[in-house]
């Protein structure tokens, strides 16, 4: 009998009601709490719901250093510049005087510790009044036509008039049953030269010697440089690790759970060969003699797990832990390897093992933050598909809600190689704005971050917005999530107020809006640089025969220095790369030939023995593609501007392009000119 009163009592027991707002974002990293905080100072009521305990994102999370110094700081204002204003005012008022000053818009990094970003965030979430709810993992939507009525997570219902996927993956737009896509598009998918495959030809080769002095099977790199196909693979994860070499503060790396040698043994050979080693991670210093450890920028060999991210976006809770466990245990396979391993040189085990994580970071978590570097993940398919044209060719948009100007620049996608080994990374090389630390200023539509109308009226989507990869490697910086979501969070409120589809909110009412909480709309007008210190004219391009194109004609990608020392040279000067042999100077030369036929090509350049002996040059025309190795050491004939590097049949009516890469050269890259003679 009790216990059928029991049973009884226990099914009339009501049932609990869902929590009610009028915004309702889904997500925490840095998009997801500017868009909560946006949507409140608009006078909504938000919930703001992240599927795990960490709130922040990478901001939070390790990610110390921010990528701001690589966009127009002057279009990055609104809830991003207020936030580092009050990191600024934290370290002042404890009396601690940063290296920079938020004020000055120049390239200056801007670092901040962990814990210090954790607690701004938190500041500005409660000075809201924005309720913050964790460990809420998505289970189910349910939709009344194209609405979102209901969320049901790990820890209840939730309902509101407008939702915001703040998630880097995209869960809260692919449960809501909103087209999405993954990975990298094809060439001809939206006529993008940076998309499919990107990877120059043989980047490295290492050979070796095994323990018996027999020689190992030689590693290579197999795929012969930039393919049209995409695939589905997404850019590398990694930790971005807050590490310190202060004895007081210093916590000892754990040891891996499991540790293979072998997994390092193209990274041992390379040691075995390479006459320059460096330190393979960016160490980048912080406040509270810290360091932000990350990615090495030009490194040969990732920090992070090359491939092992593709599927996390897909994946449950899970999966998802499986897999940010492996890239944990990786750094720690790699980071005992790089301290212990004699292959290793004694320099960069010395100052690795100075290394430690730090005692009053992460405190909860072992000193490990636990957000992974989502770099990319799902992206949808919305009103809107940002590109690489809205980038390079046509930046200004009608419904502009932010400006965006970080450089095209994609981390690894994956690794390729032949000998059971993998060493070369595809990957898109920087693309910046002539002249500048920055990449082309662009507005990024309000059209990007809402579905179909037909698939979801009242969701937003500021992280995982609507477009290409290409568009994404220059989109995925914290500082440009961080106005997106702001801008999301406005027009979430403005469509909640109004009980208006998302996809008819009126333009100029958010426009007004958006700049009343300080966000910036018009393209920059960049001030002029400093003309280029130019000597006098040695060989004049235009007394030659034939097409002639001089360096200054090409497209630029990397670091290169402009010099006039030695002479002759077409033009005012040439170009070099420093001798780094890094693979991050390219330059492209692009032509229409007046007939089709046979040419011979010629190279100008000052030879010296200094020069790199193997320069790689791509003529690709049309489907065509012919690869050539030149040697600059190789006199020029005697009172010739140019020597002869090959004969090349281009076809008219297509575009021809001639690439240049320093990738794995043993000297100075020159680029001065080039000459094409029909024969």
């Amino acid at each position: 009998m009790t216990r059928l009163a029991a049973g009884l009592l226990f099914f009339c027991a009501p049932l609990q009601a869902a929590t009610q707002a009028d915004v309702i974002v889904y997500g925490a990293t840095p998009g997801g709490f500017c868009a909560a905080i946006a949507a409140a100072r608009e006078g909504a009521s938000v919930v703001l719901l992240e599927p795990t305990a960490h709130v922040g994102g990478v901001n939070t999370g390790g990610l110390c250093f921010s990528d701001s110094n690589q966009t127009v700081r002057s279009s990055v204002l609104g809830l991003f510049e207020e936030w580092h204003l009050r990191v600024e005012a934290d370290y002042r008022k404890r009396g601690i005087k940063l290296p920079y000053e938020v004020k000055e818009k120049d390239h200056s990094p801007w670092t901040y510790e962990p814990h210090v970003a954790a607690r701004i965030t938190q500041q500005m979430l409660d000075e809201a009044g924005v309720k913050v709810m964790t460990r809420q993992v998505l289970k189910a939507v349910t939709k009344e036509g194209p609405r979102i009525a209901k969320l049901i997570t790990s820890g209840g219902e939730f309902e509101a008039k407008t939702f915001v996927d703040g998630t880097y993956e995209g869960d809260l737009m692919a449960a809501a049953g909103v087209s999405w896509t993954i990975g990298r598009e094809g060439r001809k998918a939206f006529g993008e030269s940076l998309a499919g495959k990107q990877y120059p030809k043989a980047k490295m080769k290492i050979s070796g010697l095994a323990a018996d002095g027999k020689p190992l099977p030689l590693i290579t790199t197999t795929d012969a440089g930039p393919e049209d196909e995409g695939d589905r693979n997404v850019m590398v994860y990694s930790f971005r690790l807050c590490v310190t070499k202060e004895a007081a503060n210093r916590v000892p790396f754990p040891r891996p759970a499991n540790y293979d040698p072998a997994r390092f043994e193209v990274v041992r050979r390379y040691f075995a060969q390479e006459k320059r080693p460096v330190l393979p991670w960016d160490l980048y210093p912080l406040p509270g003699n810290k360091f932000d450890a990350n990615n090495g920028i030009g490194k040969q060999f990732s920090m992070g797990l090359v491939g092992a991210c593709n599927g996390w976006s897909e994946a449950g809770e899970a999966g998802r832990a499986a897999i940010w466990e492996a890239h944990k245990q990786y750094t720690l396979e790699f980071y005992h390897f790089l301290t212990t391993d004699v292959a290793v040189p004694e320099h960069i085990r010395r100052e690795m093992g100075e290394l430690g994580l730090c005692r009053d970071e992460f405190v909860g978590d072992g000193h490990w933050s636990s957000q992974l570097y989502v770099r990319e993940g799902r992206r949808m398919i919305g009103e809107y598909v940002v590109s690489q044209k809205d980038i390079l060719e046509q930046p200004e948009k009608d419904d502009a809600i932010v400006v965006s100007s970080f450089p095209i620049d994609s981390h690894d996608c994956q690794r390729v190689g032949t000998g059971g080994f993998v060493v070369d990374e595809g990957t898109i090389m920087p693309v910046r704005m002539a002249g500048r630390k920055h990449g082309y200023p662009y507005h990024i539509p309000y059209r990007a971050i809402t579905p179909r109308a037909a698939e979801c009226a009242n969701l937003l989507v500021p992280v995982a917005l609507s477009c290409t990869h290409v568009g994404i490697s220059s989109i995925r910086v914290e500082p440009t999530w961080m106005i997106l979501g702001q801008s999301a969070g406005i027009a979430a409120a403005l469509s909640a107020k109004q009980n208006l589809e998302v996809q008819k909110l009126p333009y100029p009412a958010l426009r007004e809006r958006l700049l009343a909480q300080k966000q910036v709309l018009d393209l920059p007008v960049l001030a002029k640089l400093p003309p280029e210190q130019k000597g006098a004219m040695s060989i004049d391009p235009k007394s030659l025969p034939g097409i002639v194109l001089d360096d200054e004609q090409a497209e630029l990608k990397g670091a290169w220095s402009r010099s006039s020392n030695f002479k002759p040279h077409l033009g005012t000067g040439y170009l070099h790369d420093d001798k780094r042999g890094d693979g991050e100077c390219v330059a492209v030369f692009r032509l229409q030939v007046p007939q089709s036929g046979r040419y011979d090509l010629r190279m100008a350049y000052s030879a010296h023995e200094t020069r790199a002996a193997k320069v790689p040059l791509t003529i690709q025309n049309g489907e065509k593609s012919v690869e050539l190795l030149v040697d600059q050491t190789q006199p020029l004939p005697a009172g010739e501007a140019f020597r002869s590097i090959g004969r090349v049949e281009l076809q008219k009516g297509l575009e021809t392009t001639i690439t240049i890469r320093n990738a794995e050269t043993d000297g100075f890259v020159i680029l001065d000119a080039l000459q094409l003679v029909a024969e």
